[in-house]
């Protein structure tokens, strides 16, 4: 008998040491948008966690062990991202010659064309979302095939074919810049059927924050 005592306490002694050395892994949810670039400069991560009923959203790691990991797989279209968007560091010149060039064949804000080009990729042109957007506007390959695109990855190709769907989208809300951003992100059939912005939390950050960079893309 008492060797089985024995036996049983150090039976316990090892369950407890290998639960304090092995914790149970954490639940992680993966959130992608169909803008966003798998490619970006630092993933996001927010925890969610509960306490007493209450969903609790932090980019801090909970106290407690009850909490899962989301993912944001975009630049720019993460609701809780903690990126400053009127600091963080622009893009002054990169492909300038590009920008210029297709700003003046569609009447477009060169600044606009750039904060664009900043939300969708950070200006990474080998970007390329977890649906297949590619580039740096990262275009849809439906959108980059109507539009006439050989190869998407090319950043002349891909500025060029970019900004000539954002002046459709402009044609088509009356210069309307917010609801023409918000086609770029979320389709152009989906705005017209909300009748504006649509209540896609991922969405109307994007929006938010084209608005923000185009302000100091145009103050430079």
């Amino acid at each position: 008998m008492k060797h089985l005592l024995i036996f049983v306490a150090t039976l316990l002694v090892i369950t407890l040491v290998h639960a304090e050395t092995n914790p149970p892994k954490r639940k992680i949810i993966a959130h992608y948008s169909a803008q966003g670039t798998s490619q970006q400069l630092q993933q996001e991560k927010v925890y969610r966690s509960s306490h007493d009923g209450i969903t609790v959203f932090s980019d801090r790691i909970p106290s407690n062990d009850n909490y899962e990991v989301l993912l944001f797989d975009c630049y720019a279209c993460n609701p809780s991202s903690t990126i400053n968007w009127r600091t963080t560091p622009l893009f002054r010149s990169s492909y300038k010659t590009e920008i210029a060039k297709a700003a003046k064949a569609y009447q477009l804000d060169p600044a606009l064309i750039r904060a664009v080009i900043h939300a969708e990729s950070a200006f990474n042109s080998a970007a390329e979302s977890r649906t297949g957007a590619i580039g740096l506007m990262q275009l849809m390959p439906k959108t980059a095939k109507a539009l006439g695109v050989a190869n998407a990855f090319s950043a002349p190709e891909n500025i060029d074919a970019g900004s000539r769907y954002l002046a459709q989208m402009l044609q088509r809300f009356n210069g309307n810049i917010s609801l023409a951003c918000a086609a770029y992100n979320a389709g152009p059939t989906t705005v017209s059927n909300y009748n504006g912005i649509p209540p896609y939390p991922e969405t109307k950050a994007y929006v938010e924050r084209v608005g923000i960079l185009l302000q100091r893309y145009r103050a430079l």
